[in-house]
């Protein structure tokens, strides 16, 4: 099995807990990632310290609060594929969160240094920037959670939806190298969901200019592939339509990449 693809225990921990990565078992410095999977009544608990947080719900309805503010009833789609933006907490370090879940739950928990910048707040729907990218079978779904321009000291979070036969995170893009302006380093994960999730799967591959690192992956659903570096589009199979949560961090918060020259000509 490939080192960049992280499975799901599927049946969860007594905590709910499907995924860990942190940064020692990602062998990298900046992105923490869980997803956890809550029943009703579930209790969700934890001190954020010297990271910042975003926990994005990807299912179901809950309740939520850190120190200082608290939010009830968030969560309105029931299916990721029912494709509603998310309702999102930002919580910046030396703070906590506690998810109190009102339904079966599903949630991402999305960590990157922080600097303390910004106050504990709630991204609704209507904070999400939605929009189309790409043309033919490179159009995907894109929902900006915490994108660019969005305020964060380290974290960017985004949800993409990929319809079945189409391609993403294509032309093939990079950003390993800390070359500010043209490039940035930025680590990143990839969630997957594919729809129907029973038979379906992704294909992802990773990949250096040198091949030194070359890698194809099959991914099936809640499967996490890492992208420590290189390039990294994703297929999705006709007949199964493909989503993913992004999360990226790293030295600088700028999202400045390079294309694979040998694609870019798709630019066009």
């Amino acid at each position: 099995m490939s080192k960049l693809l992280v499975k799901s225990t599927k049946n969860s921990n007594q905590d709910g807990n499907l995924i860990t990565i942190t940064p020692e078992s990602a062998n990298w410095e900046y992105i923490g990632f869980e997803v956890y999977k809550l029943t009703e009544g579930q209790i969700f608990e934890q001190e954020t310290e010297d990271k910042e947080v975003a926990v994005v719900i990807l299912s179901g309805r809950a309740n939520a609060a850190t120190k200082s503010q608290s939010w009830q009833n968030i969560g309105k789609r029931m299916n990721i594929f029912e494709k509603i933006p998310a309702y999102t907490v930002y919580i910046p370090n030396e703070d906590q969160i506690k998810i109190e879940a009102l339904t079966e739950v599903e949630i991402a928990v999305c960590k990157a240094p922080g600097k303390g910048t910004y106050e504990a707040r709630l991204i609704g729907p209507e904070d999400v920037d939605v929009a189309k990218r790409g043309s033919g079978s490179m159009q995907r779904e894109i929902h900006g959670i915490l994108p660019e321009d969005k305020p964060a000291d380290s974290l960017f979070v985004i949800e993409v939806f990929t319809p079945g036969g189409n391609w993403s995170s294509y032309p093939p893009h990079k950003h390993d190298e800390d070359n500010y302006p043209q490039e940035v380093y930025l680590e990143e994960t990839y969630y997957h969901r594919v729809n129907p999730a029973d038979r379906g799967f992704a294909v992802q591959r990773v990949y250096t200019d040198d091949k030194s690192l070359d890698e194809t992956i099959v991914v099936r659903d809640g499967e996490v592939v890492i992208v420590p570096e290189g390039y990294h589009p994703v297929s999705a199979p006709p007949g199964y339509d493909l989503y993913y949560l992004n999360v990226m961090a790293g030295p600088i918060r700028t999202w400045k990449f390079t294309n694979d020259q040998d694609h870019e000509w798709l630019m066009k």
